[in-house]
C-alpha cells in the first residue's frame, strides 16, 4: 500500500510506499508541506501539511531561513573601530601637547649655573639700588630691606617705602639657601612694588 503525492496547481503525481518517505521527502525539498497527499484508505487528497499522520512532525519542524546577501549593506564595525583608535590618538596628542607647554621649575643657581648671567659689580649698581637680604631660618623666609626686618606678606610695603625713602628703584637682592618657591614670593612683592631692575647677589657661606 502506497501513498500518492500531488504538486500543488498540478496533475503530476508521484507514488511513495511509506509515510516516512513522503516526510523524507519533505525534509529533502522534493516537495512543498502545501503539496497535496493521498494515503491508503483516503477518500480524498489533502495538502500534507494538514494531513493528520503528518501534521505534528511538519509543525515541529523549523523552517530554514534564507539570507539574501544585500550588497548595499555596509558593515559599521571597520569604520568604528577605526573611529575609536584616531580618538585616542587625539587624546594622546592633545596631552602630549599640554605637557611641552608645562615649563619646567629652575633650581637655584649652582656652580655652572650661574655663568651665562651677565655679571654686574655690586659697585656699579649701589648708588642706583637698595639692598634687600633674604635668608633661612629654622626653615622660615626671613628678609631685611635697608636695615629693616620685614615678614614676606610686608615685603611689598617695605619696598615701596624704602624707595620713596631712599629715591631708588632698584634692588640687589641678596640671598642664601632661599627655595624656589619663596624667591618667587619674592619677586612677585618686587613686581607689585614696581621695583624696576633687580641684581641678584648670592651671600658667600661662613
Amino acid at each position: 500500500m502506497s501513498w500518492t503525492i500531488r504538486y500543488q496547481g498540478s496533475t503530476s503525481t508521484v507514488e511513495v510506499p511509506t509515510a516516512q518517505r513522503v516526510m523524507d521527502g519533505i525534509r529533502e525539498g522534493e516537495w512543498e508541506p502545501t503539496d497535496d497527499v493521498r494515503g491508503p484508505g483516503d477518500r480524498a487528497w489533502a495538502p500534507i501539511e494538514e494531513h493528520a499522520q503528518f501534521a505534528d512532525a511538519i509543525a515541529e519542524m523549523e523552517p530554514e531561513e534564507h539570507h539574501e546577501e544585500d550588497d548595499s549593506h555596509l558593515d559599521m564595525n571597520p569604520l568604528i573601530d577605526v573611529a575609536l583608535v584616531l580618538l585616542i590618538f587625539f587624546i594622546l596628542t592633545t596631552s602630549y601637547s599640554i605637557l611641552r607647554r608645562t615649563v619646567d621649575v629652575p633650581g637655584e643657581p649652582e656652580g655652572e649655573k650661574g655663568k651665562t648671567q651677565k655679571q654686574i659689580k655690586a659697585e656699579d649698581v649701589q648708588d642706583r639700588s637698595f639692598k634687600v637680604e633674604a635668608w633661612m631660618i629654622d626653615e622660615r623666609v626671613r628678609l631685611r630691606v635697608s636695615d629693616k626686618i620685614v615678614e614676606v606678606e610686608e615685603l611689598e610695603k617695605a619696598l615701596s617705602d624704602a624707595m620713596r625713602a631712599t629715591g631708588k628703584r632698584d634692588i640687589i637682592l641678596e640671598f642664601e639657601g632661599i627655595p624656589w618657591g619663596s624667591l618667587a614670593q619674592i619677586l612677585d612683592a618686587a613686581k607689585g612694588a614696581e621695583v624696576q631692575n633687580i641684581n641678584f647677589k648670592r651671600k658667600k657661606k661662613k
